[in-house]
């Protein structure tokens, strides 16, 4: 596949927030290769917002998850309907699911490359084995563009914004009481993926108690809308300068708002890599999972990992005594995060 020249390309991007983030540099550098190509990016929704400015990208292909047996094989009928209509003449898998390979497979993409994982290998075209050195997820996406003679580069996450985006959210945060003097201070306290990437709750509540005691910070905390009751029971009794936004956002307001942050506390989580992306300082608090695998790929980002016998143990749930991230102080994030405000 060296010498392919391909007029039209599809991606399959990853499902999670994270990982999708961690995957926008290989758009730019297929980009780079394939400067008149037209790229497609195919992504769930509501995932595929975040890619709805990229300048990379000439189209966006956006799908429903469906769980309900019928209602999924009338989806994957249109999927496989639109592939088949689109004519694309590469198809580049950065998901190892047996069924993202089967949809491309079923929708006649041709040039199918992708990692030999699921079962799968059939149906591609050409299948590397899926990296098994300690690499940033960044480099394992990178290393299957090797296939298409495209050598690792330097490209980095990425989202783009418009400026009515960014002007929508600064509105947003003054209406909220917000002001341009005030140092803007995100607070992300969930992770999506389970209670074992979490820093107890508490403890972000205390830290947002010890920075609000300065009338020049402004906290935000962010989460889902299934994150919002308990986000709410955080900010009771606590100043005016500290608001809840959890569930009161879509990701590109998500997005908009980190873009516009002086400081980001949080757990490992998609919203860490949007932070990142924006080059925003953050403290970002690992413990059952990998930040060599998939730390915050920016230099601004400080990284609180104890790194204990058991971790990273990639679970949900901390079937033990959590000691991950109870080792984890308040005294200690706080310190991290005065000295980054200090230097503002």
């Amino acid at each position: 596949m060296k010498d392919l020249d391909p007029k039209n390309i599809i991606v399959r991007m990853p499902n999670w927030v994270g990982d999708l983030v961690m995957a926008t540099p290989i758009l730019f550098d297929l980009r780079q290769k394939f400067p008149k190509a037209t790229i497609t990016a195919m992504i769930q929704k509501p995932l595929c917002e975040l890619l709805k400015k990229d300048e990379n990208i000439n189209e966006l292909f956006c799908f429903k998850k469906v769980k309900q047996l019928f209602l999924r094989r009338k989806e994957n009928k249109n999927i496989i309907e639109n592939l088949i209509e689109g004519k694309y003449d590469l198809g580049v898998l950065l998901t190892n699911s047996f069924s993202s390979a089967w949809l491309f497979y079923q929708g006649e993409v041709k040039n199918i490359i992708g990692f030999r994982k699921d079962f799968r290998s059939f149906m591609l075209d050409k299948a590397i084995n899926y990296p098994k050195e300690k690499n940033h997820q960044i480099d394992k996406y990178k290393k299957l563009l090797e296939i298409l003679s495209i050598e690792k580069s330097n490209s980095k996450p990425k989202i783009y914004l418009d400026k009515k985006e960014i002007e929508d959210a600064k509105e947003l945060l003054y209406q909220r009481g917000y002001k341009n003097n005030q140092k803007l201070i995100g607070i992300n306290p969930i992770a999506k993926y389970g209670k074992a990437k979490c820093w107890p709750i508490e403890r972000f509540k205390e830290i947002a108690k010890k920075l609000s005691k300065d009338e020049n910070n402004f906290i935000v905390f962010f989460g889902s809308s299934t994150d919002r009751e308990e986000i709410k029971k955080i900010c009771l009794d606590m100043p005016d300068r500290i608001i809840n936004l959890a569930g009161k956002t879509t990701l590109r307001e998500l997005a908009s708002l980190i873009s516009q942050l002086d400081l980001f506390l949080t757990n490992d989580s998609g919203p860490m890599h949007i932070a990142a992306a924006f080059d925003i300082d953050q403290v970002a608090l690992f413990g059952s999972t990998s930040d060599l695998l998939t730390g915050p790929d920016s230099e601004k980002a400080i990284v609180i990992n104890k790194k204990v016998k058991c971790s990273p143990c990639f679970k949900r749930v901390c079937p033990i005594d959590f000691r991950c991230m109870l080792k984890i102080s308040v005294e200690e994030v706080f310190d991290k995060m005065i000295k980054i405000l200090n230097n503002k």
